[in-house]
């Protein structure tokens, strides 16, 4: 895996994960073929085949049921059955940014909590550009792993639409794979 790939699938990951897709994320979508077959063939296939509008209602629904009203991608809601968001450095994310230099500004998001998966795949982005080994092993092993995956599991579960199924197939996936090209990085660099 080189940089550059890691880097853009952090920034779509971020994204996705983010906010509803509109219609110019679909219709950039829609026109990506190399990502729509890395995302799946059955996402390739509906997206192709699907009415724009068609596609932007079914998202729309799709990410509203998943990640709004059933629960949020957030780090402290899935590991702590509180639902508390930990706010400022009692946050261990906000400490692990803190510590490496990554202000997260949260009044300029919608996002209300700063280990939201958006914000977190968003900080591995940084630390990629960075090139910032050690942490991005570090965070993936401290707050991506240990909720994430299970988290996309059962998310999965729940996706009406093949975007969101395979998304979450993929989220897997990848984070599995960039762990373990970030390991053997480090037992061979």
């Amino acid at each position: 895996m080189n940089n550059e790939y890691r880097l853009y699938i952090y920034a779509f990951l971020s994204r996705v994960m983010s906010n509803i897709p509109d219609r110019r994320f679909i219709h950039d979508l829609i026109s990506n073929d190399a990502l729509l077959e890395i995302i799946g063939e059955e996402t390739k296939a509906w997206m192709k085949s699907t009415d724009v509008e068609a596609l932007y209602d079914a998202l729309n629904i799709d990410y509203t049921s998943m990640f709004i009203l059933n629960t949020q991608p957030v780090e402290s809601f899935v590991l702590d059955a509180k639902n508390e968001t930990l706010v400022g450095l009692q946050n261990p994310v906000m400490g692990f940014y803190f510590s490496h230099g990554f202000e997260v500004n949260m009044n300029q998001t919608d996002i209300m909590a700063p280990d939201h998966l958006g914000i977190e795949l968003a900080f591995m982005q940084t630390l990629v550009y960075r090139n910032e080994m050690q942490p991005q092993t570090k965070f993936l092993e401290e707050h991506i792993i240990p909720w994430v995956v299970p988290y996309m599991m059962g998310m999965r579960s729940m996706a009406d639409t093949p975007f969101y199924r395979e998304i979450c197939d993929f989220t897997i996936e990848f984070l599995s794979a960039d762990y373990e090209y970030l390991s053997q990085s480090a037992t061979h660099g």
